[in-house]
């Protein structure tokens, strides 16, 4: 299957970061801002998209909630955190890379 091995985007990356914990809309967002440094906010139709492509790749899983409340909570799955470690795994590669190639060219300079 081609998601198997294909890149997440940043803002999928860090949405699932954020639900390692359950986690609603507005706190995912929130979640993301914080750990990006403010370089990724998501607007609501970005997050929403992103909520139901993950939930129908089984990353993620809606909570049982209070019929009462409308607020939904999120919570990553096995297979979401099997993306997310394949995806440090791809970033780690990339920087490993970056950092021989930079640094052998700074050794031959």
């Amino acid at each position: 299957m081609a998601d198997e091995t294909a890149a997440l985007t940043e803002a999928v990356y860090y949405i699932l970061l954020s639900v390692m914990t359950p986690l609603h809309g507005y706190g995912i967002m929130q979640k993301t801002e914080a750990l990006s440094k403010g370089r990724v906010t998501l607007a609501a139709g970005t997050l929403y998209g992103a909520i139901s492509t993950m939930a129908e790749r089984g990353w993620i899983r809606a909570l049982p909630g209070e019929h009462s409340s409308r607020k939904k909570e999120y919570v990553i799955t096995e297979t979401g955190k099997r993306a997310l470690s394949r995806e440090l795994e791809r970033l780690r590669e990339l920087v490993a890379n970056g950092e021989t190639i930079i640094r052998g060219q700074e050794n031959e300079g």
